[in-house]
């Protein structure tokens, strides 16, 4: 069995892998999934010694600061997880001859392109978030038998993310606003949890773009969100400029997902094969509901 390490647990792809590590196609892996209490990547002693009790073939990392707004005036925290700390998986990693399969995002491009991004396109980060994920791909590059994996606007029925936010609000208030003119590809947690474990198997190695096979625009997102949901809120179109926030977003966060298709087989569903059965897993928690 194929021994893997995975951090970032608490998140919402790796409690999707946690989620998905008894399920019979994945049973020639051992995969051990780690919360930072547990294995901070932060933590160069503390991740040492993990490496050393775990003895990982296979790091899989989803650990990182994704307070996007808050990274702003946070720089050092966001750069410690994003870019530091995937600096030391990748040496331990190469020193240890394991493989690193390591989450990346769209932040790394400026969302000015007419079109869907591929992997050769220049990346310009607009904010903190974005050049500190940068880094952190930089850094992973160190190690020789990386893959680095881009993924966008990604969705799960536990933790932070639009879905469950227009769900709440979409149950509270009569009418809301979400803006029209940011696209991108909306991308299931469990889809992406799936996919990395069947990489672990495979030997593409380099940077590759892994998000969900369709476009749309948030307005668009949220109005399939409360169909699903059959919630009637009144919800208006507006433009980026009339809701600020501290730190800017790509406009266009369209990621072209064929490179890896065509070099391993994998690809992932489309948003609307997925949101479904997400937002009836949201709308069926306690949690949710209280």
């Amino acid at each position: 069995m194929t021994r893997v390490l995975v951090t970032g647990g608490n998140g919402q792809v790796g409690r999707s892998i946690a989620n998905l590590t008894t399920d019979e196609q994945f049973s020639f892996l051992d995969v051990t999934v780690t919360g930072r209490s547990s294995v901070d990547i932060t933590d160069r002693a503390g991740l040492t010694a993990a490496f050393d009790d775990l003895r990982p073939e296979v790091v899989i990392n989803t650990a990182a600061y994704t307070a996007v707004d808050a990274a702003e005036t946070d720089e050092a925290s966001a750069m410690a997880s994003n870019a530091d700390g995937v600096a030391s998986l990748a040496n331990l990693c190469a020193n240890r001859s394991a493989r690193l399969l390591h989450l990346s995002t769209d932040y790394v491009f400026d969302g000015t392109k007419d079109g869907w991004y591929v992997e050769s396109d220049p990346i310009a980060p607009l904010g903190v978030y974005g050049r500190t994920k940068a880094a952190g791909e930089a850094a992973a590059r160190v190690c020789p038998n990386h893959l680095i994996l881009r993924t966008a606007w990604v969705y799960a029925a536990h933790g932070n993310n639009f879905v469950r936010a227009m769900l709440r609000v979409g149950a509270e208030r009569p009418g809301i606003e979400v803006v029209d003119d940011q696209v991108g590809c909306p991308t299931s947690a469990h889809d992406i949890a799936e996919a990395l474990l069947q990489l672990v198997s495979l030997e593409a190695t380099g940077t590759y773009h892994l998000a969900g096979a369709e476009e749309t625009s948030r307005h668009k997102f949220a109005e399939a969100i409360f169909a699903a949901a059959d919630l009637t809120p009144t919800i208006t179109a507006i433009g980026t400029a009339h809701y600020p926030t501290p730190a800017p977003r790509p406009a266009n966060s369209r990621l072209d997902s064929t490179a890896l298709a065509d070099v391993t087989g994998v690809h992932l569903p489309g948003w609307r094969d997925s949101l479904s059965g997400v937002v009836a897993a949201i709308l069926s928690s306690d949690r949710f509901r209280t």
